[in-house]
């Protein structure tokens, strides 16, 4: 258990959260949320010793052990895989690495026969000699292949160091476990195992996410970080939106109630207190009247963007047509004569390879060139692409407002304004230099460049990736409110299931698997689980 008691948080003169009270149990899960800058990562900090509370006190039993999701891909490049994941137990991994120096020692003192004694109970103790074996099945469950476990962190890609280090904080079930965004980079399948783990997880569970569908699956509490404070909700994510929601709807009906019974009050009165035979009553109305207080409603932090996207001329019955595409290199075909069609109203989510879906859209916007095969737009199509990698998009000095400028000329500057005002871009926001931009900033500005242009056919290339969960809402109603042509990747599964009405899944030999269904639907399909195994299976053979 994890108590929190009247805990403040300060920097400078900005206040994140003041006396906080909470308990955090073992065998529950707690989704914590709020809005980009509220507090939610700096918690965890707090949770873990790596900051200290400005006032206030966190208890946590002695001997409890807190394992964190480290964010540092590079920290380990050094060590072998398995050794990582057996660091999640630090002082299991310290006692390992004393017996093994002091076994590589040619002559043994009494004092090191001792030391080797108590060290090997320990080990013992703390299951030391299953440890491997332990560390290799989290592993395999989060995808990574066996040849891998003993390889230097250094030679794995990011995506797999990712999981690594996931692999690390779940190691040998630490008491209290803190997950930052331990979706991020995650595929499918390693999302679908790490939900089914923190379900059966039995200590305790605190975890950051912007995956709704993930949150809503995990949790069984939620904390919400607004106003300034700390709010622990029963229930999953949408419980806490409901209940949110309804307690904000009831908080303005009774102030409208006071505020009626206010006017009613002062009107009485205004028009009887110099009445002799009303006065009595006047008087016994002003002491009700100074009873009577309004319920605060304090500015949330959270804010909604607004996303709409809109084009003057839709397309015809045939949007693209793919013919054998493919894309070669170093002998490597990472796309394999591929073949779709995209109809009037096609809303198609892409999966598989992150590789191979942005290198298929780079194609299709005509920022890469393909090996062979062809592509035909149709007619009056027009393209706006939401770009994964922005590194050249902004690396100019220019500020907010001029880089939109760069994209569609608009004499009036207010129009510009208003587009980036639909993004929370307000006031002096705009005179920002773009080359200073956050990720999630980026991706707003990049959003409302797309209303800005109104194309008819989106091609969305992983836009949730910094977007916080309001933004994440608001392009989700955007998507599926659009009236034209979608192509889009994105590890959220609610924006998936709730916009796509077809799946197009590229493995990684290049081929495809095209099915007009819904993301839950293909999900569940045995015979598309067949494929993809058999795909695996393939892979490693090749390797």
């Amino acid at each position: 258990m994890i108590t929190v008691n009247n805990v403040s948080l300060r920097f400078g003169t900005k206040t994140l959260f003041e006396n906080v009270n909470l308990k955090f149990n073992d065998g529950a899960c707690y989704g914590l949320i709020g809005a980009n800058g509220s507090g939610k990562s700096t918690f965890l900090k707090l949770l873990n010793g790596t900051l200290e509370t400005t006032s206030g006190e966190i208890i946590i039993p002695k001997n409890e052990r807190i394992s964190t999701l480290e964010q540092d891909h590079y920290k380990y490049d050094d060590f072998n895989v398995i050794d990582v994941v057996i660091m999640g137990n630090k002082k299991l991994y310290d006692i390992r690495e004393e017996k093994d120096e002091l076994y590589s020692h040619q002559e043994f003192s009494e004092a090191d026969g001792i030391r080797l004694g108590e060290l090997e109970a320990e080990f013992m103790e703390l299951n030391g000699w299953e440890a491997e074996s332990e560390a290799g099945e989290l592993l395999s469950n989060l995808g990574i292949p066996v040849e891998f476990h003993y390889s230097k962190m250094k030679e794995l890609e990011n995506n797999l160091k990712v999981k690594v280090l996931l692999a690390k904080s779940l190691f040998q079930n630490p008491d209290i476990l803190l997950l930052d965004e331990p979706t991020n980079n995650l595929d499918i399948d390693a999302i679908n195992w790490l939900s089914e783990f923190i379900i059966n997880y039995p200590n305790c569970v605190i975890v950051v996410s912007h995956d709704r569908h993930f949150l809503n699956n995990v949790c069984t509490n939620i904390v919400d970080i607004d106003y300034k404070k700390m709010t622990l909700y029963a229930g999953n994510y949408d419980f806490w939106r409901q209940s949110s929601e309804l307690l904000l709807k009831q908080i303005k009906e009774a102030n409208k109630k006071k505020e009626d019974k206010i006017k009613e009050l002062k009107d009485f009165i205004a028009r009887f207190s110099a009445n002799a035979s009303k006065s009595r009553q006047a008087t016994s109305r002003k002491k009700i009247l100074e009873k009577i207080e309004l319920e605060e409603l304090v500015p949330s932090s959270r804010k909604y963007p607004f996303i709409e996207f809109k084009f003057e001329k839709g397309n015809g019955r045939e949007v693209l047509n793919v013919s054998n595409l493919t894309y070669e290199v170093d002998g490597k075909k990472l796309l394999n004569k591929i073949s779709f069609s995209i109809l009037k109203d096609d809303k198609i989510a892409f999966i598989g390879s992150n590789i191979q879906k942005t290198l298929l859209f780079d194609i299709l916007s005509k920022r890469k060139k393909y090996t062979s095969g062809e592509f035909k737009w149709g007619y009056n199509v027009n393209i706006g692409y939401f770009e994964s990698d922005n590194t050249e998009l902004f690396k100019g000095k220019e500020n907010i407002l001029e880089w939109m400028g760069k994209f569609k000329k608009i004499d009036d500057v207010e129009v510009l304004r208003g587009f980036l005002g639909r993004m929370l871009f307000s006031g002096d926001d705009v005179f920002k230099s773009v080359n200073v931009l956050s990720g999630g900033e980026k991706a707003r500005c990049m959003l409302s460049r797309m209303m800005l242009l109104e194309p008819n056919v989106l091609i969305l290339d992983e836009p949730t990736a910094h977007l916080d969960l309001e933004s994440i809402t608001s392009l989700n109603n955007g998507m599926k409110n659009f009236k034209g042509e979608i192509l889009f990747t994105s590890g959220d599964y609610e924006l998936n299931e709730t916009t796509a009405n077809r799946i197009i899944e590229i493995f990684e030999n290049g081929t495809i698997v095209d099915r007009r269904m819904s993301y839950s639907e293909y999900m569940q399909d045995e015979n598309i689980k067949k494929l993809r195994e058999k795909n695996k299976l393939e892979k490693r053979i090749k390797k």
